[in-house]
């Protein structure tokens, strides 16, 4: 089992910056990609940026320019989000595309909550 756990959200205000950031723990995994997703109320849960083993990125395109997707290791995702706006208000999930043994499955966080007041 692979567990990731998400820390960082919060209350900001229009145009602030915060950093996401999420935790992969277990045994005998290697993880082949990570990203962050996030869910607004009433809303699909939709990617927001994410990047692979070898460091390539991709952003959803309401975010390039200000948010930035990094990884720190093996096991840890970073999201610096900037320039912040009242509708990258969500529920931020942290995933991770995981390979353990001949198995490939996505693992989830349990969210944070990001919320930007205008």
């Amino acid at each position: 089992q692979v567990q990731l756990v998400e820390s960082g959200g919060g209350l900001v205000q229009a145009g602030e910056s915060l950093r996401l950031s999420c935790a992969a723990s277990g045994n005998d995994y290697i993880i082949k990609r990570m990203g962050w997703y996030r869910q607004a109320p009433g809303k699909q849960r939709n990617l927001v940026a994410r990047i692979t083993s070898d460091g390539s990125t991709d952003y959803v395109d309401s975010v390039k320019g200000r948010f930035t997707i990094s990884r720190q290791g093996k096991n840890t995702l970073y999201l610096q989000m900037n320039s912040l706006k009242p509708e990258d208000t969500a529920v931020y999930y942290c995933v991770a595309d995981v390979l353990r043994g001949s198995l490939r499955n996505d693992y989830w966080g349990q969210g944070t909550q990001v919320t930007v007041s205008s």
